[in-house]
């Protein structure tokens, strides 16, 4: 893999650090500035409403510039974000430095994608995704905690003075390892884009990464409570059995690059498939201390071998024309996901059917996105037959 792959992977551990760092300071950052715990809390929520907003607002500004111009401007715009974190003297100053840092994730993942898959030969592409969501996996197994340590030891301002300094380096890598030609500018015609975007594979693409990555959340939000609770673990068991989890994401992720690159659907099948498997055995595995341990694991990886075959689908759909907002589109649906899963998983604790229930509610999304990806897939055999029907039936 080229050294500008890597440096897309870069940026991609920092945007991951800023993503999640701050689920593990919302005390330090309530008792500092004065707020509750929920309002805390809404700085998760607005980052997430921010990607999900930012990703097609920013991939439609950007669109005539060169794909290296405007990952540069993207990750200036995450440093900067980062640093008006670290100085906000309120909450309000940083609810919107945290909004303003998550206008360049869904365009960064999204146009680092289309890049990514540039820089290698074209059998290569899933698993150059692959490698670029290495950094975020990374940083869930080792920048968060890092950053949690660093917050609860120094201030949670020294945490966002860190993540500053790694956009930096991010920036920097970029500027020097990715080529200049590295993906040509797209027309920069919105409406061209809209119109790719709005295909109907290219939707159904869209629906199945909310609906395959939501089963993940709606379990992964509540695993602190599952692993107590259930399981039988103290409080203090449940951040090294968390890493184990990290460790499932990095696998699986490499490991859905490459099968994705071999035969794409069958592998978001496959991978779909097995996800669905692993939510509905661990219902009866946290019941025992060992099982739990392995089946966290097999959640990270299995869910996490889904998103280079759910990225590189989208992307083939795409077809050239606004691969690049399908793309960013694809980023927001996965923290659509996100939040969808762990509403599914409140939802089904709130009306009393426990917190082991959450595994099999958890397993209806995959399921159901399976089911999105063979009909998406019968709908293009249906159209190719016709493709070729049509001039059998002229002559």
């Amino acid at each position: 893999m080229p050294l500008a792959l890597y440096a897309l992977t870069a940026g991609a551990f920092g945007i991951g650090v800023t993503e999640f760092v701050i689920m593990g300071l919302l005390l330090q950052v309530s008792g500092d500035l004065g707020v509750s715990i929920p309002a805390a809390g809404f700085l998760i929520s607005g980052y997430a409403l921010g990607v999900v907003v930012g990703a097609p607002l920013m991939t439609v500004a950007t669109g005539r510039w060169p794909r290296r111009t405007v990952l540069l401007a993207l990750m200036a715009i995450f440093t900067l974000g980062n640093l008006a974190c670290a100085l906000a003297p309120n909450y309000a100053t940083l609810l919107a430095a945290r909004v303003f840092t998550a206008f360049a994730h869904g365009t960064f993942f999204g146009v680092g994608s289309v890049v990514a898959t540039s820089l290698v030969a074209p059998a290569r592409r899933a698993s150059a995704i692959a490698v670029m969501f290495t950094g975020l996996t990374v940083a869930n197994i080792l920048g968060v905690p890092f950053g949690t340590w660093l917050g609860q030891s120094f201030g949670w301002r020294a945490t966002f003075w860190a993540v500053a300094a790694v956009g930096v380096v991010a920036l920097a890598v970029i500027a020097l390892w990715v080529p200049r030609d590295a993906g040509a500018p797209e027309t920069g015609d919105w409406r061209a884009d809209l119109r790719a975007l709005a295909r109907v594979p290219v939707l159904l693409g869209l629906l199945t990464t909310v609906l395959g990555f939501g089963g993940m959340f709606a379990v992964f939000t509540y695993i602190a409570p599952i692993l107590t609770e259930i399981s039988g673990f103290s409080e203090k068991a449940v951040s090294p059995i968390l890493l184990v989890f990290g460790g499932g994401l990095i696998v699986g992720n490499l490991l859905g690059g490459r099968l994705a690159d071999r035969r794409l659907h069958a592998a978001l099948l496959g991978t779909l498939l097995a996800l669905t498997a692993t939510l509905v055995l661990m219902r009866f595995a946290i019941h025992d201390r060992t099982l739990a341990v392995l089946f966290v694991g097999l959640l990270g990886a299995t869910s996490f071998a889904t998103v280079p075959p759910l990225q590189m689908w989208v992307l083939d759909k795409a077809q050239g024309a606004g691969q690049s907002l399908a793309s960013s589109f694809n980023i927001g649906a996965f923290n659509l996901g996100n939040a969808a899963g762990a509403w599914l998983g409140g939802a089904v604790i709130g009306h009393g059917y426990g917190l082991g229930a959450v595994t099999w509610a958890g397993a209806l999304l995959p399921l159901a996105a399976f089911g999105v990806a063979l009909w998406a897939r019968q709908l293009e055999r249906s159209r190719a037959l016709t493709t070729v029907a049509a001039p059998c039936a002229a002559d």
